[in-house]
């Protein structure tokens, strides 16, 4: 796996969000790839819940308030990021 990179579905957009979804899924993806590459970097051994977790936290915390409230990402996503951090390979 590359890059992580976020997609947002477009048939759960609001029409204001889709007028917004390609900016939206580039502030999104980027805080995700910056938060894989803090939590990569603090990795201490610890089990994949607590890393996709880690993840959900340091990614949500890397967006303005209004977008980590309304951040719903698809876990089992996050969760194979956190699997790739764990076992030291590429996201």
């Amino acid at each position: 796996m590359s890059e992580p990179h976020v997609t947002l579905d477009p048939r759960g957009l609001d029409p204001v969000q889709q007028k917004l979804r390609g900016p939206l899924e580039d502030q999104l993806t980027s805080a995700l790839q910056a938060a894989t590459e803090r939590v990569r970097a603090g990795y201490a051994g610890e089990p994949v819940e607590q890393v996709c977790q880690r993840l959900l936290d340091e990614t949500r915390a890397g967006l303005h308030p209004d977008i980590a409230a309304g951040f719903e990402p698809d876990m089992d996503e996050f969760c194979r990021v956190a699997v790739a951090i764990v076992r030291g390979g590429d996201t």
